[in-house]
């Protein structure tokens, strides 16, 4: 089992405090999830994990290496952004190649998401097609450990639920980090629940603490 360690995270853009002092812990075998409202610092969270952004200050261990850099994180930690990463002129079999290990380059190629798309390039796709393709090349990535920031994005609910199978899959070997507004979907495939409010990480035990703290509607 590996785990990544991600303690003391304090992040403030001018005088507004985004994040204050977060403690998550995340090993392989496990899928985290993260609830929020819009601008809680969800996405600030990701990317100070993964490296792209600095916080004030922060502490992050994979097993007994600390990462400092960019170059740390190389094969221990994936993220998947909202916004679209991928190359838009280059064939997706050849991204598939880029992106994942050699022993899993045919499972994703064969993989139905997938397949009817490996001779197309990222520019040719839907909004909704290339969503799912950036989250399992991110999934399938060489990483133990993977970030997925809004992965159920503009998907169908046919789509969400066999992208859910392969997350759970997957957790067999990788540890996971998820957040989306589709709060549903990330509770079904959460083993832990946290809800970012007021710069904090609270574990969340249930749906009604979820209410107490305002992310749910008290009558549902």
């Amino acid at each position: 089992m590996s785990i990544l360690h991600i303690d003391s995270i304090i992040k403030s853009f001018g005088e507004k405090d985004i994040l204050k002092d977060i403690y998550l812990r995340s090993e392989t075998g496990k899928v985290s999830g993260i609830l929020g409202r819009n601008g809680s610092g969800k996405s600030t969270l990701f990317q100070i994990i993964f490296g792209t952004l600095k916080g004030n200050t922060q502490y992050i261990k994979f097993n007994n290496t600390i990462l400092q850099n960019q170059y740390d994180r190389k094969n221990r930690v994936a993220y998947l952004p909202q916004s679209s990463f991928l190359p838009k002129n280059v064939k997706i079999k050849n991204l598939v190649s880029l992106f994942c290990s050699e022993d899993n380059i045919d499972q994703v190629s064969n993989l139905r998401l997938i397949q009817p798309f490996l001779n197309d390039t990222a520019k040719t796709l839907s909004g909704g097609e290339l969503r799912v393709l950036e989250a399992i090349l991110i999934i399938y990535s060489k990483a133990e450990f993977i970030l997925l920031d809004e992965p159920f994005h503009s998907l169908s609910p046919k789509i969400v639920t066999e992208l859910k199978i392969i997350i759970k899959q997957q957790t067999e070997s990788k540890g996971f980090i998820i957040s989306d507004h589709q709060y549903h979907d990330v509770l079904a495939i959460s083993d832990d629940i946290f809800l970012l409010s007021d710069g904090h990480l609270k574990l969340i035990k249930d749906l009604d603490e979820l209410k107490r703290f305002n992310y749910l509607p008290k009558n549902i």
